[in-house]
């Protein structure tokens, strides 16, 4: 639009409406939205709740069959023994075999001399290996238990003498033929043990907690009986977790009263107690004593003895409990088996979101958000999912949310998205680390709801790391959806956006999504949605996104595949006879469309980009089809966005243009727009008249089907955008000297000045366009009263007398920005017009001049 200043005034041109571009002023930026180019809004697309809380929804585009159950179930006997050995309730047996031991084997006796063979019988193997477990640990790490040194004590003392000898030497005799030691100082040692008193044997610090409970008789009469450790119990290296984290500390006398005094008491409880509500108040109890004791962790020498009691209590069932448990059991860092199955004790308590309160309470989160931070990727992967699930389904509740915030969940989880990005797909655990990522990205899909976790995401590249997901897992359908969902909420704030935007690699990125899940709706309907927002008010974004290969191509191939998809929708409806009158809400199909049109009007902003989208027939004619088969009723924002698309590239008089080629017919399909109750449609369609109504078959076609009428109508609006847009209609009507005299059908002069009137003060550009009507009307008269009636005149000559003085036209009410803004365009734009008409009308017999559009 060249303003008014630029331009000769005595040029014999009437005004033009306008559409050739040019560089804008600052004011005219601020206004775009007002003229011929405007971006489009939409509302982001709806993520529906999943009402069952599942590791992956309903939506999920993997089979049950290739992820890891949601449901399962879990008892003490998913936990194993390792880390929890029980105390031996039962007296071993004697071996039935006596190997020979040599007090000083001599080098021919270790050669000719067999070495004694183990039971064939398992259950004699099973008796054997439980025995030599048991001699191992007292000789390297102490004592018997106490509760079998109680048993052999109340049994008849030669019976126990002769098992104690029985079974030393057994053992140690099986200790020897598997470690082929014939060392004297063990010979030595067991001479001591066979002469010294069995209680001096057994003096010193037991390697297994001695539980000296009366409660054993109940805790078999509840069918809780502890098991006798087996080969099971220890890992791959040979060693058990449990007796290693034992040897490297040695239980002074204090912590031993401490056991007896604090923490015994209420493991004989729980072995005792059958009700729920006080079952919680011992665990809680527990838990108190053990952090006051400090004897939480790895390296509490009774830790076996108190795992194995909790683990039981699991079989219970129930939450309130579970969820007790799964709080000290992760407070006593277990690993392994162990830690995979309190994870999932805890994601069973997550998943009924009834329990969504227990759980902020007793503060579970701790401990889950702890696991995720210290637990090796790798070797936990599956605990760390079911962790990670948990997490996501209380990170629904906005209680919970905020504090996860709170605790730095956003760091914590971006940590581990860079060490799974650190992990290549040649990897073995590539692919099951997809599941995890996948309940990662749900729960910082949530995240990013909170302004304070937006702020972290801005401060942690995580957008980077996001897109660095994108890249290696593009075949991951799920994966990709829930990282568009946290980048379509992203995009909406400003901020979040520019930096979204800055990134240059999500350009090609969104492409090969878009290019590679052409038809997954729920993964399209974001990223075109993320696109219009990057495109909405960024204009090195239009470029960056257009210059990427096949961008526009790709647009164009969704834009017919979706189209088809929605005819073929409504064919089908239409045969089944399930049309709707209105829809509340798109179809899917129409979701898309209403946002990758957006997309293309937010392109059209740029001037090449958008001269190149006029010229482009495939999609003018793709914008055109909506209007032939849609209607505001069946979905108005894709009409009114189609149309207001075909505005923008109306605004560029190229050549080829697709746009001008097939301008009578869109000017036929606005008709029905035009004749709708559609506010927001009537506008859409009067915007691109003004346009369309440059060229003089749009004219023809404006009185010849008396649009014009209607433009004058739309005065009344009392709307100003409405009449700002018939205004440039009407203004474009009466450059030719044969259609001015339609002002005077329907009351256009005095509905012109009426509208200077109302809104005049308010919106110069308005202002200055009724001016510039009035000019064009006024070319060439040789009378004003007659031309304009001597009411209108004296109204109009008052009005602009009043509106030219700027201490009575400008308001300086209002703050710095807004005043010098008004100021401008009343200056530059009202002002130059205003004079020149007020003086041609002063005078009956004016020459013929005009300013320049």
């Amino acid at each position: 639009m060249q303003s008014s200043k630029n331009k000769n005034v005595d040029t014999p041109d009437p005004f033009y409406r306008p559409s050739v571009p040019r560089q804008k002023t600052s004011a005219e930026i601020i206004n775009e939205a007002r003229n011929a180019l405007r971006t489009l809004r939409t509302q982001r697309p709806l993520t529906p709740r999943e009402y069952q809380r599942k590791l992956f929804g309903s939506a999920s585009s993997q089979t049950p069959d290739d992820r890891p159950p949601s449901a399962f179930s879990l008892h003490a006997s998913s936990f194993e023994s390792s880390e929890s050995r029980p105390i031996s309730g039962a007296r071993l047996s004697p071996l039935d075999h006596k190997p020979k031991l040599f007090s000083s084997p001599t080098k021919d006796q270790h050669s000719s001399t067999p070495f004694p063979k183990p039971p064939v019988d398992p259950l004699e193997v099973r008796k054997v290996s439980s025995a030599r477990a048991r001699l191992f640990r007292t000789t390297s790490w102490g004592s018997l238990p106490v509760e079998n040194k109680e048993r052999l004590n109340s049994e008849d003392p030669a019976m126990t003498d002769g098992l104690s000898k029985r079974s030393n030497e057994n053992c140690l005799a099986e200790l020897s033929t598997r470690s082929h030691i014939k060392d004297d100082g063990i010979l030595l040692m067991y001479k001591e043990c066979n002469m010294s008193e069995k209680q001096d044997f057994l003096k010193g610090s037991a390697a297994e907690p001695p539980l000296q409970l009366s409660g054993s008789d109940q805790i078999k009469k509840r069918g809780r009986a502890a098991s006798c450790p087996s080969n099971a119990d220890w890992d791959k290296s040979g060693n058990q977790e449990g007796l290693k984290d034992d040897s490297k500390l040695n239980e002074s006398e204090e912590e031993e009263n401490y056991w007896n005094v604090k923490i015994l008491p209420i493991l004989r409880q729980l072995e005792s107690e059958d009700n729920i509500e006080k079952l919680c108040l011992a665990c809680t109890s527990l838990q108190q004593a053990l952090e006051e004791g400090h004897m939480l962790g790895k390296r509490f020498k009774r830790r076996t003895v108190l795992l194995k009691t909790l683990y039981k209590l699991v079989d219970i069932g129930s939450d309130p409990l579970c969820l007790k448990l799964a709080k000290i059991i992760l407070a006593m860092k277990v690993s392994g088996k162990n830690m995979l199955s309190v994870c999932k004790l805890a994601f069973k308590i997550c998943r009924n979101e009834k329990n969504d309160f227990l759980i902020q309470n007793d503060k579970l989160l701790d401990y889950l958000l702890e696991v995720l931070r210290i637990e090796d990727l790798q070797a936990n992967n599956e605990a760390l999912l079911y962790c990670m699930g948990a997490i996501k389904f209380i990170s629904g509740n906005a209680a919970l949310l905020n504090e996860m915030a709170n605790k730095g969940a956003v760091e914590i989880l971006l940590q581990l998205v860079k060490q799974i990005n650190n992990i290549r797909e040649n990897d073995t655990h590539f692919s099951s680390l997809g599941h995890l990522l996948v309940q990662l990205t749900a729960t910082l899909r949530n995240l990013v709801d909170l302004r304070q976790s937006r702020c972290q995401f801005l401060c942690s590249d995580a957008i980077s790391e996001l897109c660095e997901v994108l890249e290696q897992r593009i075949s991951d359908k799920d994966v990709c959806t829930n990282i568009a969902r946290i980048f379509s909420k992203l995009s909406s704030y400003n901020d979040c956006c520019a930096a979204l935007a800055d990134c240059s690699r999500c350009y090609i990125l969104f492409l090969a999504l878009l290019n590679k899940h052409q038809k997954k709706q729920d993964l399209v309907v974001r990223i075109v949605f993320i696109l219009g927002n990057l495109t909405a008010k960024n204009n090195q974004a239009r470029e960056q996104f257009f210059k990427e290969k096949r961008s526009v191509s790709i647009l164009t191939s969704l834009f017919q595949i979706y189209s088809e998809f929605d005819m073929n929708e409504k064919k089908r409806k239409h045969k089944a006879g399930e049309e709707k009158k209105t829809q509340k809400h798109p179809s899917e199909a129409e979701d898309v469309l209403i946002k990758l049109i957006r997309v293309l009007a937010n392109l059209s902003i740029h001037p090449s980009i958008g001269a190149a989208l006029a010229a482009n027939h495939y999609i003018v004619a793709l914008l055109v089809m909506v209007l032939e088969y849609r209607s505001l009723d069946d979905c108005e924002e894709l009409v009114i966005n189609a149309t207001a698309t075909l505005n923008s590239l109306s605004y560029y008089q190229v050549k080829n243009s697709a746009v001008q080629e097939k301008k009578l017919h869109i000017a036929e399909l606005l008709l029905k727009l035009l004749m709708s109750s559609n506010m927001d449609g009537i506008l859409e369609a009067v915007r691109v008249f003004g346009n369309l109504s440059q060229y003089h078959e749009i004219c023809d076609f404006i009185v010849k089907r008396k649009i014009y009428k209607f433009m004058i109508a739309l005065l009344d609006a009392k709307h100003q955008d409405v009449c700002f847009s018939a205004c440039g209609v009407l203004l474009n009507l009466t450059v030719d000297k044969n259609k001015r005299a339609i002002l005077k059908e329907e009351g256009g002069i005095r509905k012109l000045i009426d509208c200077l009137r109302d809104f005049g003060p308010t919106d110069w550009q308005l202002a200055c366009l009724i001016c510039k009507t009035l000019w064009n009307y006024s070319e060439n008269i040789t009378n004003a009263a007659s031309c304009f009636g001597e009411e209108d005149i004296n109204t109009l000559l008052m009005l602009l007398a009043s509106l030219l003085d700027e201490e009575v036209a400008l308001d300086y009410n209002f703050d710095n920005d807004l005043r010098d803004y008004h100021k401008m365009y009343w200056e530059t734009e009202f002002k130059p017009v205003a004079e020149k008409l007020l003086s041609r009308l002063q005078k009956d017999n004016s020459p013929s001049f005009n300013l320049s559009p």
